[in-house]
């Protein structure tokens, strides 16, 4: 295992049991973004680093009971929280890296991803990988909760000009990785960018 994966495990793993406790009124925000996902039944999604799987629910409820959704993590503590919370019934539930998905080429036509990007350790290259997976014209959401000042806030630190999450930042990284963004919102109470898969 790398020191990136071992240093994402390390800090996730003692906060997994009391995780959706420490957040609890985060629900309607998520269930927001998925629905600015455009899901259809029978759309084929992952939740990329999807930990207690809180947003399986409402991607189950967009794609239907013909859909396909995918939770993937790679802190089995987190998955085993979401087992727990009953979240396995949304999803299938995949112990692995978001840097090499064990999914065939085109194989989604979504990606959700909660507060992944910041534990990326390569974020260009992670990105092309979950671009690979999906179809052309497929959708990614990367999405927080709360906004980048708030988060900051939160965490007693400043936003610097070099945030990966700045719009003009957060664009050229997906540009080069084979996405084109096609909206975003940085408010205190969410943090949403929606990039389209291209061709």
């Amino acid at each position: 295992m790398s020191d990136d994966h071992t240093h994402v495990q390390e800090f996730f793993t003692p906060r997994a049991a009391d995780w959706d406790s420490r957040f609890p009124d985060d629900g309607p925000a998520y269930a927001a973004a998925v629905a600015e996902l455009g899901l259809r039944e029978g759309d084929r999604v992952l939740d990329a680093g999807c930990g207690t799987g809180r947003a399986l629910p409402p991607l189950r409820g967009a794609v239907g009971a013909s859909g396909v959704v995918v939770g993937a993590d790679l802190t089995p503590a987190m998955l085993e929280a979401a087992v727990r919370a009953g979240r396995d019934r949304d999803g299938w539930l995949l112990l692995a890296d978001v840097s090499a998905l064990p999914l065939r080429s085109g194989a989604l036509d979504a990606v959700f991803a909660a507060g992944l990007v910041a534990h990326l350790p390569d974020p260009a290259r992670n990105l092309r990988e979950l671009a690979r997976v999906v179809r052309p014209g497929g959708v990614l959401a990367l999405f927080h909760p709360i906004g980048r000042a708030a988060l900051a806030a939160r965490q007693g630190r400043k936003i610097t000009p070099d945030d990966l999450r700045a719009e003009p930042n957060l664009r050229a990284l997906l540009t080069g990785s084979g996405w084109r963004m096609t909206s975003y919102v940085d408010e205190d109470a969410r943090f949403l960018a929606l990039a389209v898969r291209e061709s």
